[in-house]
């Protein structure tokens, strides 16, 4: 296989382990604080990515400059979570990985804003059709739905997660001063596992842990190192080998691996109606894989 094919082959997986955490998020959505499995979650892939960063690069003194710029990524990270965890408590997983989708036009939106990046007419119009397949599972195919603008509350909440998620990507390059990837994730997750630790303090003290059901423990730790830290090491192996749009472009498949996951679980599959929808959401990124290659280096995240 060619260092290309190992590069879609890492995103492929990645997709799929950002997938899980929907399934399996909103399955114990309503077992556990939102703050609180969060800030666990932090800890925990802190611990690992820290761990990966003393064994690579180092952590040097010079990463600590500037304290407040890691409050910032902190806190719009542990927000995205958050509201992720309150939204799956009504929204189905499908149409919540639906909602994500939307991530990639919101980030183009702030990376003008913040950095006057342009988006390409290509990689415009791929994201047109991805969005249109995110609305139309999102609405669940149902187009009087669509004409009143029935969102389901579960989905409104997650959609402001998804903004902050937006926000995040762009962000990271602008506060970012010459820091490895590896370190500056690191301190992200600190400052995040912070600022959620005094912020749900209340809900993480009253979380009975020893005796939380077995899912939730499944849950934390598949999210805290399968979602995180081994999708940050797929993500850092993918950058290496194919352009940005490419890497960002994995995104939209989320929805139909979400799809699988359900089917795996036992849920009832969604509509053929609803799929029609998924399907744009592939049809998009195929548009961005034959998009026009960047020398920009892709923003890390860890969903």
């Amino acid at each position: 296989m060619t260092p290309q094919a190992h590069g879609h082959l890492a995103m492929l997986t990645f997709s799929a382990l950002v997938a899980g955490s929907f399934s399996l998020g909103s399955m114990v959505a309503n077992e556990i604080a939102p703050s609180a499995i969060t800030a666990a979650r932090f800890a925990i892939a802190a611990v690992v990515i820290g761990i990966a960063a003393l064994a690579t690069t180092g952590i040097s003194r010079s990463a600590a400059q500037a304290p407040w710029r890691y409050l910032v990524l902190g806190g719009l990270f542990g927000s995205y979570f958050v509201l992720m965890f309150y939204g799956l408590k009504t929204a189905p997983p499908v149409s919540a990985a639906a909602v994500f989708t939307l991530t990639p036009v919101i980030s183009a939106l702030a990376g003008w804003v913040l950095l006057r990046q342009i988006t390409t007419a290509r990689m415009a119009l791929a994201l047109t059709v991805g969005a249109v397949g995110a609305l139309w599972v999102i609405f669940r195919a149902d187009w009087q739905a669509f004409q009143t603008f029935e969102i389901g509350g579960g989905e409104i909440i997650y959609f402001w997660g998804c903004a902050a998620h937006a926000v995040y990507t762009p962000m990271v390059r602008r506060l970012n001063r010459g820091e490895p990837a590896v370190v500056f994730t690191f301190g992200t997750l600190v400052a995040g596992c912070l600022i959620l630790t005094l912020w749900g303090w209340s809900d993480i003290r009253a979380t009975d842990w020893a005796n939380l059901p077995r899912i939730v423990w499944v849950t934390l730790l598949y999210i805290s190192l399968f979602a995180t830290a081994a999708s940050f090491v797929l993500v850092q192996f993918a950058a290496l080998c194919l352009p940005a749009a490419k890497v960002m472009a994995y995104t939209y498949l989320i929805p139909s691996w979400v799809i699988l996951w359900e089917i795996g679980l036992g849920r009832p599959a969604p509509t053929a109606l609803v799929l029609v929808g998924a399907a744009l959401t592939a049809i998009a990124l195929l548009m961005l894989l034959k998009g026009e290659d960047t020398s920009s280096k892709p923003v890390l995240t860890l969903d």
